[in-house]
Order: structure tokens, then C-alpha cells, then sequence
């Protein structure tokens, strides 16, 4: 698809809020976007941890504003966007992976998933309606092929991802009638700190009871997967162009792998399809 986009000097005055930039996909995507002209806002829950991306930005020549949101915190997200005049566009990056299966792990331990990976977004997003309305700008959501495609092991995780995007899909037309377009990004596996960030410890499958034949089988196939992962540079390239287009689409996935991975799903109208392709992740 060919997007037409903004001239740079066009998007000199815009400003865009991006969450979770401490690293992977969010700090990509704030040098990325900075290099692009755009006024960026980096957010992250802990700015001791903004070095990296300080550096980054600093090697590429730009400059970015860093400022602490905790998405969990609904009085941290409001301090956050209260001191805007101007908001074009909303990156919603931040979220955390988690392994895990409902019989070993509490329901508080799920809410805790839900809590980063949906009402973080639903906080963020609220609070920046207004000033997106104002400016007819933009919301663009990092899912992941997890939201599309339900995995083994990442029941919590696909259930916030899930949430998300449908969430955002009925948003969108909503939001569309006062001038703000919706879109979520679905990456697949990425080389970032989020895999390191999940606990894929090697006695991860000792400690699993009845289901560590199906983990220890998981846990290899997922470090076969994230060996050839997309880097996040590539993925924020992607964000940038979606940033930029006259009309973003409303699902856009990273790589040719992604697409593929999620058009079985989107394809599966009775869900065998899925269920045949999961099933092998856990069997030797």
C-alpha cells in the first residue's frame, strides 16, 4: 500500500506522546520520530532508566522531552497530559510480557497483565482524547500477533492483547466522527529487553508440574523464534510511516512473518486452523 505523507516542515510544529520508551520499541520509535521532525514526548515510569534512550538520541542528533507517566497510575497519566497545549498524535507502547498458566498463577497475577497491557492504554488514551480531537490527530496502539492469535502459555497476555484490539476496533469509528483516527501496530517476535523482561529462565519448565513437558517444548520454540526476531528499529520505522499517512490503516503488521502468522488466524473461521498451528508449540 502506498501511503501519502506529510512534508517535513509540515511536521515541525507536531508533537507526539509515546509510552514505554525506556527501551525496545518505544525508544526506537521516539528517536525515530524525532529524526522525523516530530516534537517527541518519551515517556516512561522511571526516567533513571532514560540513558539509553538519551544516548540514542543524542548519537542521532535530536533531542526528545522525557517525562515520567506510570500507565497504571491514572493521577500519574493526568499530571502527564495536563501540561500539553498540543497533542497530534499518541503512541501507546508501554506494556509487559508474562508466562504463565491458569492453574499455577492467581487471578491477581492476570489483573496485573490486564492492568499495564489494557487499562493502561484505556488511561492514556482517555486523557489524550481532547487534545487529539483538537488537533484531528491520531492513536496508534502497539499490540502484537498476540493480540490476534492466542498463544500457549501467554493466556494472560493475549487476553489483554485481545482486549485491546477490540477495544480500539469499535473505538475507531467512534473517534473517526470527530476527526481521530485509530490504528494498532501487531509486531511479531522483536529483539528487545521484553523477551529478557518475561522470566524464559532455563529451569522455567522444572518448576511447572504436570505441564513441564508442554513448557520446556514452548520455551524452545520461542527462543528459536526471537533468534530471528525483527529489531525494533524496523517496527518503529513502520510507526513513523503510520505517524505520517493521510489515511492509516487500522491493523497494520511488521513483517512479512507477522502477516502470515496473523492471516492464519484471520482466515480461520472455525478456529482449527489456530488450534493446529498452537498444538506444536507444546509437543516434541
Amino acid at each position: 500500500m502506498i501511503h501519502k505523507h506529510m512534508e517535513f516542515d509540515e511536521m515541525s510544529d507536531k508533537t507526539v506522546l509515546i509510552t514505554g520508551t525506556s527501551s525496545g520499541i518505544g525508544l526506537a520509535t521516539a528517536v525515530a520520530a524525532a529524526r522525523g521532525g516530530w516534537h517527541v514526548i518519551a515517556t516512561m515510569r522511571n526516567t533513571a532508566k532514560a540513558g539509553p534512550l538519551l544516548a540514542a538520541a543524542e548519537e542521532a542528533g535530536v533531542t526528545v522531552d522525557v517525562r515520567t507517566l506510570d500507565v497504571t497510575d491514572p493521577a500519574s497519566v493526568e499530571a502527564c497530559l495536563a501540561g500539553l497545549d498540543r497533542l497530534d498524535a499518541l503512541v501507546n507502547n508501554a506494556g509487559a510480557g508474562h508466562i504463565g498458566t491458569l492453574e499455577q498463577e492467581s487471578v491477581d497475577d492476570v489483573r496485573a497483565v490486564m492492568e499495564v497491557n489494557f487499562f493502561g492504554v484505556l488511561h492514556v488514551t482517555k486523557a489524550a482524547l481532547p487534545l487529539l480531537r483538537a488537533s484531528k490527530g491520531r492513536v496508534l496502539t502497539v499490540t502484537s500477533v498476540g493480540g490476534v492469535v492466542g498463544q500457549p502459555f501467554n493466556e494472560a497476555y493475549c487476553a489483554a492483547k485481545f482486549a485491546v484490539e477490540g477495544y480500539m476496533e469499535s473505538l475507531a469509528p467512534v473517534a473517526a466522527t470527530a476527526g481521530v483516527s485509530v490504528s494498532v501496530v501487531e509486531p511479531g517476535a522483536v529483539a528487545s529487553e521484553f523477551v529478557s523482561n518475561v522470566g524464559l529462565t532455563d529451569d522455567a519448565a522444572e518448576q511447572a508440574g504436570p505441564y513441564a513437558p508442554a513448557l520446556a517444548a514452548y520455551l524452545d520454540r520461542t527462543r528459536g523464534a526471537f533468534a530471528n526476531a525483527q529489531t525494533a528499529e524496523d517496527v518503529a520505522a513502520g510507526i513513523l510511516d503510520l505517524l505520517t499517512a493521510e489515511r492509516p490503516a487500522f491493523r497494520t503488521l511488521t513483517s512479512d512473518t507477522a502477516r502470515a502468522f496473523a492471516g492464519v488466524k484471520l482466515k480461520d473461521l472455525d478456529g482449527s486452523a489456530v488450534q493446529a498451528l498452537t498444538a506444536g508449540w507444546v509437543t516434541r
